[in-house]
């Protein structure tokens, strides 16, 4: 789609995504410099460049045309452990070195996501499988509500998971009811604000209405964000929020390159998989390794402006969406919106309380927890449980860069053991990665022609897991949109992993909400464990539906159509 030619629908997406951005932008920024002494004016400040100029540059350049990119969750608290640890021992320590060793690994993690697109890297995300995805973020989301909870009774703390929890109970200890409770009605505001109405974003609702209740609350000045720097953002060299202070450049250097990594890492992880939501909404294909390349410019160019690394966000790309947003026009005016307030409001953003940006944050930790990757482990695969459970506390209670390595290393021991098994069960290589859905086999030439015009078969052929469910979904989103009946014949389908069944449980809804009926035939003992103890047959899938024999499925249909 054409830059231009969806300019009512991007400048209204776009407009949207900001407003939308604005609080995560201050609360992310917050957050990653909360162990700085008077962190909190320059947090938002770092938050708001770092979402404009990623938000900016990664949409121009970027390989999706409707992503909105900015400061995440998981991307902050990565920095967050960089500026409170890292920087904070090996360099120094004072104020100009944490920005800089901040602003160093930005560019780092641009330079690697643009040598990632380069080799074209993109293409391997589709081998992490869903546990160690799934535990490595519901361990961010812990990590996040852990650490709001502080500033949300009015305190603060830092150092690491073990240390802050600790901690914990002297802080509770001498909660500031005050804060407290305007963290508490920013919850309720951004949870219940949606039953009324969904058309202004819930965030932006709370974080006005508690910072205007907070004005007759007489907080102390450590209790909100104070004066913030104005004007436009200027280079890290050359801005005077960096004075010099004896930075030892090469210390900073070293101290930055592997949390640039990290963040690189994560970063494409992150934009990748909310590439893959914008293409299920618009119904279009992004091209990853180009917006690996436009994430890398844009993260580097925030990291020269002292700005937050991000990636691409989730929640505002499908806001973007919603709001007619459908070209990199729309990402643009969401980052220029961004600069209009960094130029014109930052006399009044100084008076929101830390408490309330608390509250956002708690329900962005809230939300990035897979509660329902939690509630299977019973139901899935031993080795998928304990490998998204070694995860989880990897990341909450060791650090993230660990849980990285781990799961990596899991990633590939399964890989290559999952893929061990099915070759000597008998499947090539190519049956590995391939599903045939041209040929029909030889069972479906006696279908009555009464039966065979209305109906669409779905041919499956080999294991439906972690290394093949981006050629499933390729695969299943060949289904004509106006069928009305869909066949999906499993006969040569042997293994289904966590990541296979969540893929499969996707594309049939899909398939559904389209007005189509669903039948699966000849599932195989593992497939058909996997579906019914995860309750996708019959809650999703009738198990009435479901045939030993592709004859059994046409003769239901002859039968159902003709009546």
């Amino acid at each position: 789609m054409k830059l231009f030619s969806n300019v009512k629908g991007d400048l209204f997406g776009g407009v949207t995504a900001g407003i939308v951005a604005l609080p995560l932008a201050l609360a992310f920024g917050i957050q990653a410099f909360g162990a700085v002494e008077g962190g909190a004016s320059l947090g938002a400040y770092v938050g708001l460049t770092g979402a404009m100029l990623l938000g900016f540059f990664a949409a121009l350049f970027g390989g999706t045309h409707s992503q909105i990119s900015g400061p995440t969750g998981p991307m902050t608290v990565i920095t967050a452990t960089l500026v409170g640890g890292v920087a904070g021992t090996a360099t120094g320590g004072n104020f100009s070195t944490v920005l800089i060793t901040m602003a160093l690994a930005a560019i780092f993690c641009g330079l690697f996501q643009i040598l990632f697109g380069l080799i074209k890297i993109g293409k391997y995300v589709r081998y992490i499988p869903y546990p160690v995805l799934s535990g490595f973020m519901s361990g961010i989301g812990v990590i996040i509500i852990l650490q709001q909870l502080y500033p949300l009774v009015g305190g603060s703390g830092s150092g690491s998971m073990v240390d802050q929890l600790a901690g914990l109970p002297a802080a509770l200890g001498a909660t500031n009811v005050t804060a407290l409770l305007l963290g508490l009605g920013t919850v309720a505001i951004i949870y219940l604000f949606p039953l009324i109405t969904k058309k202004v974003p819930s965030t932006l609702v709370a974080l006005i209405v508690m910072t205007v209740v907070s004005l007759f609350c007489d907080l102390p000045k450590e209790f909100i964000i104070g004066e913030i720097p104005s004007g436009l953002p200027m280079p890290f060299f050359a801005s005077d929020n960096v004075p010099d202070l004896g930075i030892d450049w090469g210390a900073a250097i070293i101290a930055a390159i592997i949390p640039g990594l990290t963040l690189a890492g994560l970063g494409s992880i992150d934009t990748l998989l909310t590439s893959v939501v914008a293409d299920n909404i618009t119904k279009t294909k992004h091209n990853s390794n180009r917006e690996l390349i436009g994430q890398g410019i844009g993260n580097a160019v925030a990291g020269l402006f002292c700005g937050l690394p991000g990636a691409g966000a989730t929640m505002r790309t499908v806001v973007n969406v919603k709001s007619g947003g459908r070209t990199q026009l729309s990402g643009m005016v969401h980052a220029l919106l961004l600069l209009a307030i960094m130029l014109g409001l930052g006399s009044v953003v100084k008076y929101v309380p830390l408490s309330v940006l608390a509250g956002i944050l708690l329900t962005v930790g809230w939300g990035i927890i897979d509660f329902k990757g939690f509630k299977d482990l019973p139901k899935i695969p031993r080795a998928d449980a304990v490998v998204l459970i070694v995860v989880f506390l990897v990341t909450v209670f060791v650090d993230l860069l660990t849980a990285v390595g781990i799961g990596m290393v899991i990633a590939c021991v399964l890989f290559m053991k999952r893929a061990s098994d099915l070759v000597e069960g008998g499947y090539s290589s190519q049956e590995l990665t391939n599903f045939d859905k041209e040929s029909p086999w030889d069972d479906e030439h006696g279908m009555p022609d009464t039966v065979a015009h209305k109906i669409y078969v779905q041919r499956l052929n080999g294991p439906i897991f972690f290394g093949t469910i981006n050629k499933f979904k390729e695969v299943m989103q060949t289904v004509p949109a106006d069928a009305k009946i869909v066949i999906i014949r499993m006969r040569l389908v042997s293994f289904m992993d966590q990541s296979g069944l969540y893929a499969m449980e996707e594309s049939i809804k899909d398939i559904q909400s389209r007005g189509a009926q669903v039948l699966m035939t000849i599932i195989q003992p593992q497939p058909m464990y996997m579906l019914k103890n995860m309750k996708l047959i019959p809650e999703v899938v009738p198990e009435d539906h479901t045939f030993k024999t592709f004859e059994e499925c046409t003769d239901y249909l002859r039968n159902q159509l003709n009546q």
